[in-house]
């Protein structure tokens, strides 16, 4: 019998696992797939691979402009697909995380099949193999979430899509989130022609207002077809094509074709296959895990870290719940969820990132705030490499001086804003962001001067000018 099992060897569950077995306890780690969960075999790791693919198609197209002369690039998908593979083979070979699981003792279960309860103390995977442990930690991490409409069995998945053998000529992106979104710029890239739905106002809605625009205004330049508050899906049918989708609004409806669609609706937790019901474990109105502030289930000695508990959905935060969560598990609820700083971002074109509270949320927080925007087509680097799309937001406390959020669109915005999420974590004022002289020229250096401007404006001598 162990002290600790873990289902799930994702980022949350490889780091609940390494964390259990560094604190001495006797710990197992099963999962259904390979090791790394999503993130490094379907999700991340690949996504990354083909949005660097496509930047490179971008960056060949304009190398004319800096005077070099060639043929027009074509891309090879199938060969792509292979790259994307040696990629997903080399991260897992080289994995850290392998070796510090194999270091730490931790008894390993690889392609083990579904995971279920048998009862509050064993679990069994669907090859026979069965576990004891006195506490669980489930990082199942989640699957794409179905709609009940007929034909929806027409559609693909975010993660089928990835593994097309093919670009298709057209696509439908239904879901405007970070995952849509992400699927409709890389194919758009490739040469398929997307329309992208989204039933919200704006795409990418937890992003604030003016990035969201910014991000829908590129899209759009690219040849991308956004329909925003488009309706209700009634129902998809065969064409001769591909696919059809039916959708209502206001009591007209309308039909849109595409050879491909692809639902990126959200995830959801597969809480049937695990058996979590006949165990008492609770789930929310959405379908996921639900935790307290010590990632504890509504069963004491169970936990729940990564995107089964929907949460940020991020890996940064999933490696930081697995952290929490295998140590609650060995020490009792010891330590909670805090509130730290969490950049995130996606590898768009253009690529978008945040930190912090967004302009809105600062406001709706009742802080009275000074916001600042420098746009990139006013950055010397941007302008020499001549991506001068987007902008550098950064929203301060007016009374306090302190970073409250910082908010990129455009060229490496999601390297840039770990810059913001460093000073934000050390407690930076604007002031002493502003005074550190960032090399020249540099994509980060639109953060000093956003950070120079913002103190100028709170009436600050910071002592130099910006020439970033």
């Amino acid at each position: 019998m162990y002290d600790v099992v873990v289902i799930g060897a994702g980022p949350a569950g490889v780091n609940a696992a390494m964390r259990a077995a560094g604190l001495g306890a006797r710990t197992a780690l099963i999962t259904s797939g390979e090791f790394g969960g999503m993130a490094a075999n379907n999700g991340t790791v690949p996504v990354r691979t083909l949005a660097h693919a496509a930047r490179l198609l971008r960056e060949a197209r304009e190398l004319h402009r800096y005077g070099i002369v060639g043929s027009q690039p074509q891309l090879d998908y199938a060969r792509l697909l292979g790259r994307a593979t040696e990629v997903v083979a080399d991260v897992r070979a080289h994995s850290a995380w392998r070796a510090d699981v194999d270091r730490l003792g931790v008894a390993l279960f690889e392609r083990a099949g579904n995971v279920c309860f048998v009862d509050a103390h064993t679990v069994e995977a669907a090859g026979g193999r069965r576990l004891e442990a006195s506490k669980f930690v489930i990082c199942t991490g989640g699957t794409s979430r179905q709609l009940n409409v007929p034909g929806f069995d027409r559609t693909v998945t975010p993660g089928d899509a990835l593994g097309l053998r093919a670009v298709p000529e057209s696509m439908l992106v239904i879901g405007a989130g970070a995952t849509g979104a992400q699927v409709a710029s890389i194919f758009n890239a490739f040469g398929s022609r997307i329309q992208l739905f989204q039933t919200a106002a704006r795409i990418i809605p937890t992003e604030d207002e003016e990035v969201s625009a910014a991000v829908a205004a590129a899209f759009r330049d690219l040849g991308i077809v956004i329909h925003e508050e488009f309706g209700e899906i009634e129902s998809f049918e065969k064409t001769s094509n591909g696919v059809r989708m039916i959708y209502a609004k206001d009591g007209a409806r309308k039909s849109a074709d595409a050879a491909l669609a692809v639902v990126a609706a959200g995830w959801v937790v597969d809480a049937a296959t695990l058996n979590l019901k006949a165990l008492g474990v609770n789930t929310d109105s959405r379908g996921y895990v639900e935790v307290n502030d010590y990632l504890q289930t509504s069963v004491p000695h169970i936990f729940a870290a990564g995107d089964v508990n929907g949460g940020a959905m991020l890996v940064p935060q999933a490696i930081q719940e697995g952290y929490i969560a295998g140590t609650n598990a060995v020490r009792g609820s010891t330590m909670p969820i805090g509130r730290e700083v969490r950049p995130i971002g996606s590898f768009t074109d253009p690529e978008y990132a945040q930190v912090g509270l967004t302009e809105a949320k600062a406001r709706a927080a009742a802080h009275d705030v000074v916001v600042v925007k420098i746009p990139f087509d006013t950055t010397t680097r941007t302008i020499i490499d001549g991506q001068t799309i987007g902008f550098c937001k950064l929203v301060v406390d007016k009374r306090t001086s302190c970073i409250l959020g910082c908010h990129i669109v455009g060229e490496r915005a999601v390297d840039v804003i770990q810059i913001v999420a460093v000073a934000i974590t050390g407690g930076m004022s604007v002031d002493e962001l502003a005074r550190i002289p960032f090399s020249f020229p540099t994509y980060a250096g639109v953060i000093g001067r956003a950070a120079y401007r913002a103190a100028r404006e709170l009436g600050h001598d910071v002592g130099w000018a910006r020439i970033h």
